[in-house]
């Protein structure tokens, strides 16, 4: 109803935008409106309000100095994969939101991809069944209570010892490839990832393997 909202601003009209949870915009679809909205030289008004990650981060115990907030992991394997192969490269506090039905299998994927980080599991903030669980990711796995409602997911990689700190330039190719490998990447996302690391393009990359061979 994207058009029919920016007609209605656009002759005059007030409109609020809500969310039935959360604050509007973060992980929610009304940035969609926002954005035509700003196209349209309508003014946005903020109104703060209660914020998942934010009031999260705050029980966490968890450094706040510096934190990356990347809302829900995607639901494609491969797009997965790259993203917790980005999230194992922070050096800051990461949040997550996540679905109580994918709660386990996320806690398990990020206990594979990124280890067995120190995290805080939040679910329904301000509510009558508000919970915090603090613990390693292992540990949250087997405390967690059955799913139920939305949860916020709080890692602390400010100590984190992962590929950041590994110097790439001092590697071969294969040791590279190695590297990625072990981790459980396919071949064409090893190579997207080496190229990115090395600055140069996949196609070089791929040609230096050819030419190996």
């Amino acid at each position: 109803k994207g058009d029919y909202i920016i007609e209605l601003l656009s002759e005059g009209k007030n409109i609020a935008l809500v969310s039935d949870a959360g604050l509007p915009c973060i992980s929610d679809p009304g940035e969609e409106i926002v954005k035509e909205a700003i196209k349209n030289n309508i003014d946005i008004i903020p109104i703060p309000g209660a914020c998942a990650f934010v009031n999260s981060l705050i029980v966490s115990g968890i450094s706040t100095t510096e934190f990356s907030f990347y809302g829900f992991l995607p639901l494609n394997k491969k797009n997965r994969k790259e993203k917790l192969l980005q999230i194992m490269k922070e050096q800051k506090t990461v949040i997550l939101y996540e679905a109580p039905h994918k709660l386990l299998k996320t806690l398990e994927d990020i206990l594979e991809n990124i280890g067995d980080v120190q995290g805080c599991l939040v679910r329904e903030l301000t509510k009558i069944h508000e919970q915090k669980i603090y613990g390693t990711i292992s540990e949250l796995i087997n405390l967690s209570p059955e799913p139920k409602g939305e949860y916020v997911i709080v890692l602390d990689l400010n100590t984190n010892e992962n590929s950041e700190d590994v110097d790439f330039s001092k590697m071969s190719l294969e040791e590279h490839y190695n590297f990625y490998e072990k981790l459980g990447l396919d071949k064409k996302e090893i190579i997207k990832q080496i190229a990115k690391d090395r600055n140069v393009n996949k196609n070089e990359i791929y040609q230096s393997f050819i030419q190996k061979k």
